[in-house]
């Protein structure tokens, strides 16, 4: 009882929303009524579930938006799934949720009659529903109508909320003491020594990666918000020198591949070893940025090595000052148009030759190297 959980409120500031309780009990039946699958005048009931230990959290009514509603059930979700108890996965019923709301004149203390939104099964159902319940509570207020404390369900093909129920008070569930269940004292002593054993949590992480890997806040949130994918970021920064570069790897090409696989960051065929050996070569320019994204593209395809991969498609960047000198030279002589309006004072011609040179390497001519020289060479032309 008397708990806690801090979330980020509309305006982005972060506030408590205080916990009532939190108990346990055993699952039961799940009835449908609304699905695509249920008639309109029909109900369903499974029982798969019955007798699976569930975590009842019931919250205050603080809650202010349906926006801070979702924000305070993914904070809720990415902290069991920090702690191991569940995957929280709306649509497949491993966190579920029953939203009480209530509306009240401007200025008014008294809480209003309050409705309970059921039937919803994903993040974006329960902020609509809300949405959509909060404004239809409004409607018959303004109307002089007057709110029913009652169930609803949530139909989600048709934006509506339809009645289920009368709302039982919690008198008319003739609660008693279950006499095969003795009291269950729980000490401080126990509580602590649990704590002690509890994983690092979501906000000490991501304090973590600001001092440690000295990322900025933005990154740290979005490293940090999936455990899964802060322990990737945390083993390819073991490894290699440059914290930040290997932050935007992670949040750039690896949460895409993991968004356009549709696999967990931990099934990826680019490893966190691959990827450090990509960082690596990047960084002794062995491979450019753009052919780095290619070799990242093919490890995905095919779980090769990185350096394999580089020697088999012959990836490896071109810095030798020579070689790079002389596709300058072609390309200057094989442009005189272009060269000659450069030296006339088109200065933006540059980005034209720094395209002919890389596309004439196919890539591979390291950029700082190429723009260096060409400079060079055309600071020369104008002398």
């Amino acid at each position: 009882m008397n708990g806690r959980l801090t979330i980020a409120s509309e305006n982005g500031q972060e506030r408590d929303i205080r916990i009532h309780r939190i108990h346990l009990e055993e699952d039961a039946g799940k009835s449908m009524h609304a699905e695509a699958y249920v008639s309109k005048h029909e109900t369903l009931i499974d029982v798969n579930r019955c007798g699976v230990p569930l975590l009842e959290i019931v919250s205050e009514p603080e809650l202010r938006t349906p926006k801070e509603a979702c924000n305070y059930l993914y904070r809720m979700r990415q902290i069991v799934r920090y702690l191991g108890i569940s995957d929280g996965n709306m649509e497949e019923g491993s966190l579920r949720c029953d939203a009480n709301v209530s509306v009240r004149p401007v200025g008014s203390k008294a809480l209003g009659v309050k409705t309970e939104l059921k039937n919803m099964n994903s993040f974006s159902a329960v902020e609509k529903a809300l949405e959509v319940e909060i404004e239809r509570q409004i409607r018959v207020l303004k109307e002089g109508g007057e709110i029913a404390q009652q169930t609803l369900l949530w139909d989600a093909a048709n934006n509506a909320v339809e009645p289920m129920r009368s709302k039982e008070e919690s008198h008319d569930y003739r609660y008693f003491p279950e006499p095969d269940l003795v009291p269950l004292e729980v000490s401080r002593e126990w509580i602590d020594d649990i704590s002690k054993l509890l994983p690092e949590l979501p906000d000490a992480k991501k304090k973590r990666f600001i001092e440690k890997y000295q990322l900025p806040e933005y990154d740290a949130a979005v490293l940090t918000d999936d455990l899964a994918v802060a322990e990737y970021y945390e083993q390819v920064a073991a490894t290699v020198e440059d914290k930040k570069s290997a932050s935007n790897w992670v949040m750039g090409e690896v949460l895409r591949a993991v968004k356009e696989t549709g696999q967990d960051v931990r099934q990826l065929a680019v490893t966190p070893r691959y990827l450090a050996e990509i960082l690596e070569m990047v960084g002794d320019n062995t491979l450019s940025g753009n052919m780095a994204k290619k070799v990242f593209d093919l490890v995905l395809r095919t779980a090769k090595p990185p350096k394999e991969i580089v020697e088999e498609e012959g990836l490896q960047q071109i810095s030798d000052s020579g070689s790079i000198e002389t596709v300058i030279d072609k390309i200057l002589s094989d442009h005189p148009g272009e060269v000659k309006a450069f030296l006339g004072g088109k200065d933006k011609l540059i980005g034209f030759f720094v395209g002919q040179i890389m596309r004439a390497t196919g890539g591979k001519a390291n950029p700082k190297s190429v723009n260096d020289i060409l400079r060079r060479k055309l600071a020369a032309l104008k002398e």
